[in-house]
């Protein structure tokens, strides 16, 4: 590629992460013409975060879909917290650029069973992680779309209310949320690290001097300047956040009971909105994650049907540990119960890497489990979108008897689709049988 063409790919890919959504569109399709992609390799990431909620990079539903083709994913997921604004766009780009494509949402829920343990959201007891997965539209009406408004508003009151408590603490740098947080999002979804973005920013406008702005920081964070990338890095951001907006920090207040919806609420809205209930699990060492079993069986009587792992936190090259046996006994387990196992990385921090390495030994025993929940997910994204017809619809219901059988057919279906490049079914109906589906012609 010449330098004037590297330099317009740039350009393009600049334009995907623009607030303007016709823009990112078109640059897309300009990027995908022009590009000549690597077939797909054994690898994927399905819990990548965009920036509708908070993405490290400010990556849009579009770009994620580029960099998952660019770099060879036979499979890319996408769940935003708390809102569902770039589902759309995410599909529309799986297609431009040819790679199967699930997006969802993820939240926190209440576990009144769990109510005192300690699950996968750090000292919260009660209190968990929980996702939805291809989800084939935003929901227009009933207890679907009135869950979902209901996520955004709560944590739009959440984070203007940490907003609030973090601005006394850190006086005389404070921010106006509606000048310097919301323009930071396309769809005003800001976060916690949205704030912390903005908090980073506005210290260093007002102490242009790196010794004052040192000095304000250890001052109001009680740490050395060494743990502070100046004058707004990551690093500093990690610590604004842990200091002022987490357990023992100023901003933060303790969830209860009424902070966050039921779990079998969450798993209501998700079914109801076409997708897949996911349980979160972090490493296993809580003591609700070391009852993993019971919480699974919970979580599966109101409807959850996968789970989500995230393997960058579970393993150290080369050292077995704690939390790779506990990585182990939990697709162990998942196995045992028929549930398909997501895996990637949310992408919201800048040390968060796009892709996991799954050829690694630690790793490598699991990727066909990996691989099998990619596929899954995509199958039944593409399928409930065509014709209603995915992974907990009445039409699966009434065709499987057993989990094992439902789960190697969407699994099947999705691996088709990768091969093919596709996001979408042929000619589909649910009047077919899954014998029918899985002889259609794909490559077309």
């Amino acid at each position: 590629m010449g330098t004037s063409q590297s330099s317009e790919l740039t350009a393009l890919e600049e334009q995907l992460d623009s607030f303007d959504g016709s823009l990112r569109a078109r640059a897309a399709r300009d990027i995908a013409a022009v590009t000549d992609f690597p077939e797909p390799r054994r690898t994927c990431n399905m819990h990548l975060h965009s920036f509708y909620s908070y993405n490290a990079h400010g990556y849009s539903p579009s770009h994620l879909a580029y960099i998952a083709r660019r770099e060879g994913f036979c499979a890319s997921g996408m769940v935003d917290f708390d809102v569902l604004d770039g589902l759309e766009e995410c599909y529309a780009a799986g297609k431009t650029f040819g790679i199967p494509v699930a997006a969802g949402v993820e939240s926190r829920v209440f576990v009144p069973e769990f109510a005192d343990c300690e699950i996968n959201s750090p000292g919260e007891p009660g209190i968990a992680y929980h996702i939805g997965i291809g989800i084939p539209h935003v929901p227009a009406g009933g207890f679907a779309a009135d869950f979902l408004d209901s996520m955004r508003e709560t944590a739009a009151s959440r984070t203007q209310a940490l907003l609030q408590r973090v601005n006394d603490f850190l006086t005389p740098v404070t921010l106006d949320f509606d000048t310097d947080v919301r323009p930071l999002t396309p769809a005003g979804n800001a976060t916690e690290r949205h704030l912390c973005h903005a908090f980073a920013r506005k210290a260093a406008e007002q102490f242009p001097d790196e010794e004052e702005l040192a000095e304000f920081w250890e001052k109001k964070l009680g740490v050395s300047r060494g743990d502070m990338d100046l004058p707004s890095g990551s690093a500093l951001q990690d610590m604004i956040r842990k200091k002022t907006m987490k357990r023992g920090g100023v901003g933060y207040v303790a969830p209860d009971q009424g902070s966050f919806p039921l779990m079998a609420d969450m798993n209501r809205f998700v079914l109801e909105a076409g997708g897949i209930p996911v349980i979160a699990w972090l490493d296993g060492t809580t003591s609700g994650e070391q009852d993993m079993e019971r919480l699974c069986k919970t979580a599966m009587q109101s409807g959850a049907a996968a789970l989500n792992i995230i393997p960058a936190r579970n393993y150290t090259p080369g050292v077995k540990d704690e939390k790779l046996e506990n990585l182990y006994a939990v697709v162990r387990l998942c196995r045992e119960l028929g549930l398909p196992v997501l895996a990637g990385t949310e992408m919201n921090s800048p040390s968060n890497k796009l892709e996991n390495d799954f050829r690694c030994d630690e790793l490598k025993p699991l990727w066909p489990d990996f691989y099998e929940g990619a596929m899954v997910a995509v199958a039944h994204a593409a399928m409930q979108r065509c014709a209603g017809i995915g992974y907990e619809s009445d039409w699966a219901a009434s065709r499987f008897t057993r989990t094992t059988d439902k789960k190697k057919f969407y699994a099947d279906v999705g691996a088709r689709l990768s091969a093919h490049r596709k996001t979408e079914m042929p000619a589909v109906t649910s009047e077919m049988t899954p014998d029918e589906i899985l002889n259609l012609n794909y490559a077309d």
